[in-house]
């Protein structure tokens, strides 16, 4: 099995500005403008004014929203059938393709986020600093290829990626119902987000002085029998201590990949960061 950190959501580049983490500990991935979206900022059940505040008006409820990963159920009204989906293409689509990325496998999603406040009538952001944290998880069911001949559910069809022909290597992947993992202890679905921040879903190391300088479990280490997780092959963007590693996280690429083959103990990791953060 694959395990796959997705980058996705706000950052300084797509929305310009981080996700929020609302006072109640809530974490809101924001998804990514599109001109092209049916989906508006308006039409997404987000606090009123936080995308106006967040993005000081440059962004508000007309504007189109890239809902994708689409899994939360909550986010807009569903049509009868519906089921998580996650668009990808382009180079990043070919990554995962080349990683032989398919069923069974988990996507991690994370992305940039800061704690904000309402205060003044406004949406604000606190005097703390941002960083990287896992937002939610996508168990892979099903991967369609789309083409211009594709039909897809009806309840499909309102995805940002549906219908988008002139998207290189255009994919729909498929969560599937119930997540297969070792350590689960509960029955849960196959795809959802995290509902609060908590420490163990933060990526970015204490104290560090960027947002992509990571602790991980010391199991991550790469070595010479164990290839790295993708987009990090450098050496020097591994150190190793005595009860973690660290890594300097690439600054771009959205999928990095880890083949559980030869980090066993990923899998039950994983089943275990889902069941107590979800």
């Amino acid at each position: 099995m694959k395990i796959v950190l997705s980058r996705k959501g706000f950052d300084s580049s797509a929305g310009g500005c981080p996700s929020p983490i609302l006072p109640d500990g809530r974490l809101l991935s924001l998804p990514i403008p599109d001109a092209h979206s049916t989906t508006t900022y308006g039409a997404i059940n987000l606090p009123n004014g936080l995308i106006r505040d967040l993005t000081r008006e440059r962004l508000g409820d007309q504007n189109g929203a890239h809902l994708d990963p689409d899994i939360d159920a909550g986010a807009i009204k569903r049509k009868r059938g519906w089921r998580p989906l996650f668009g990808q293409f382009g180079a990043a689509q070919s990554h995962l393709r080349n990683h032989n990325v398919g069923p069974g496998d988990l996507f991690l999603f994370f992305g940039l986020f800061r704690q904000v406040a309402f205060a003044d009538g406004r949406w604000q952001w606190e005097a703390t600093p941002a960083r990287h944290v896992l937002w939610g998880w996508f168990q892979i069911d099903e991967v369609w290829p789309l083409t211009p001949a594709e039909t897809l559910p009806v309840w499909a069809q309102n995805h940002p990626h549906a219908g988008r022909s002139d998207l290189p290597g255009n994919t729909l992947y498929v969560a599937r119902r119930q997540l297969e993992l070792p350590g689960l202890t509960d029955a849960l679905p196959g795809a959802g987000c995290f509902p609060r921040f908590k420490p163990t879903l933060k990526l970015t190391a204490p104290k560090a002085r960027t947002v992509s300088q990571w602790r991980l479990p010391r199991w991550f280490y790469p070595s010479q029998d164990k290839p790295p997780l993708s987009y990090h092959r450098r050496p020097e963007r591994w150190q190793l201590k005595p009860r973690w590693c660290e890594l300097q996280a690439a600054a771009r690429g959205q999928e990095f990949v880890l083949d559980s083959a030869h980090y066993p103990a990923a899998k039950r990791w994983a089943g275990n960061l889902i069941t107590k953060n979800h």
